[in-house]
């Protein structure tokens, strides 16, 4: 009797430590490829052949439709540059340039992955439409009131999340620091007490 009472509490042990730990993954996703520049991060081989299993659970747990590799790359973040996680109530200003792109697109997500509703009706933006200084630089404020020039409302939701796409771009598996791929620097630069 005993020995069946350890063989069940074992095999009930294992199924809750295995089911336990593939939800964790599949929902929290892992490092296993993972390109990280700045507080960007991206998973290049999301979109290949190469693709990890714990990647593809998550991509068919969240119903995504992830870029192909010779299409391009998708950087997401929830924190700026000192690691804060991005606060809807705050001002945050994205500055500098992208990585060498055809195309790119800035998109403002919440934490569940949905567009940030606002009354503009303004959920991102493209490379084609950006405003730029001379150099090519941009400045881009994500804040809950309106601001001059590039402007991207948060609605004032406590937490968010951005996404920028590059299309048709050699970064990619290959990338590895931020010289190769210069990413935008995120920072709070006002946030309500």
């Amino acid at each position: 009797m005993r020995l069946l009472f350890v063989t069940v509490l074992a095999l009930s042990l294992a199924t809750f430590v295995g089911i336990g730990t593939t939800w964790m993954t599949a929902t929290k996703g892992t490092d296993l490829g993972t390109l990280t520049i700045g507080s960007w991060t991206a998973r290049p081989k999301t979109g290949t052949a190469d693709i990890d299993p714990y990647s593809r659970a998550t991509i068919v747990r969240n119903g995504e439709l992830p870029i192909g590799t010779g299409d391009g790359v998708a950087f997401t973040t929830a924190s700026d540059d000192k690691k804060r996680p991005l606060d809807g109530r705050c001002d945050v200003v994205l500055s500098g340039v992208t990585p060498p792109a055809r195309f790119w697109t800035l998109t403002l997500y919440d934490g569940k992955g949905h567009l940030v509703a606002n009354a503009l009706q303004r959920y991102g933006f493209t490379s084609q439409e950006i405003v730029r200084a001379a150099d090519g630089s941009f400045e881009i404020h994500v804040a809950s009131r309106s601001r001059s020039g590039n402007w991207l409302p948060t609605g004032g939701i406590e937490r968010y999340q951005l996404m920028l796409r590059l299309y048709d771009t050699p970064v990619g598996v290959a990338t590895r620091s931020q010289r190769e791929a210069p990413m935008p620097a995120i920072t709070t630069v006002g946030c309500p007490t």
